[in-house]
């Protein structure tokens, strides 16, 4: 199974990436020992969207048919990247427990499904994924921990995409007012389902932490600073990031900065 992950990695065309992800079985054999051999670029992704500096990413009013298509890119390319980063974390590290493999499969496949539905929607607005520039922040991050699954952990699944948390509502109620109620509600479904890969990401964390006597909250601190993750800024979704796990010290930590 973790074989089968590598391979829907390494996949380049978007279309074939979801086949191979949707063929994935979480009740397979599962070696969670072996070490695999990666290929040598990961991950496998389209020619198109070409990556840039998010300096260099233009946005426009979500009013016009253009500017929504913009922003609907924008949220299909950080799907795909949360594909890639679910699948990596499953044929990355060795010697977890049996389910923490067969969850992160679970959240690769919801996360193809969100891919899909924003393609389909940008394809609904004339455009199709690759059309405009993208950026590669999130891979990046996957790059810079890719040695550490503690690290992973803490600075993808609790950081980067509880940021998504935190900027659905806002996303939402933009495209709402633009008229876009299908995009608004596209966004609804992400962000519940989003709840729970955040929280698959904050039980595996503490997991990792109790095995190595490690306490959450600093720990958080050290790898935040050690990998050069961004600060977080609010508004936050409190709520939502209750529902994903965080405990109170977590949140007075946040809010503390």
């Amino acid at each position: 199974m973790r074989a089968h992950a590598l391979h829907a990695l390494a996949a380049k065309d978007w279309a074939a990436k979801l086949l191979a992800v949707e063929a994935l079985d979480t009740g397979a054999r599962l070696d969670t020992e072996a070490v695999l051999e990666p290929p040598a670029v990961l991950p496998g992704r389209p020619e198109r969207p070409e990556l840039v500096a998010h300096t260099k990413i233009r946005t426009r009013s979500v009013r016009t048919t253009q500017g929504r298509a913009i922003l609907i890119h924008a949220l299909a390319h950080i799907e795909f990247n949360a594909i890639n980063l679910a699948l990596d974390i499953v044929w990355r590290f060795p010697g977890m427990p049996d389910p923490f493999y067969r969850e992160w499969l679970v959240v690769a496949r919801e996360e193809a499904y969100h891919f899909d539905l924003l393609r389909q929607h940008l394809e609904s607005l004339g455009h199709a994924y690759g059309d405009f520039p993208a950026h590669p922040g999130l891979w990046n991050m996957a790059e810079k921990t890719r040695g550490d699954v503690l690290a992973r952990l803490a600075l993808v699944p609790r950081t980067l995409e509880a940021r998504g948390l935190d900027a659905s509502p806002l996303v939402r109620e933009k495209l709402a007012q633009a008229g876009d109620a299908h995009g608004a509600g596209i966004l609804d479904i992400i962000l519940r389902d989003e709840i729970g890969h955040v929280a698959v990401g904050n039980r595996w964390y503490r997991h990792v932490c109790r095995e190595r006597g490690l306490e959450p909250v600093a720990t958080y601190a050290d790898l935040q600073a050690r990998h050069e993750a961004p600060r977080l800024k609010g508004p936050f979704n409190l709520a939502a990031r209750r529902a994903a796990g965080f405990d109170e010290a977590e949140i007075e930590a946040l809010l503390a900065g």
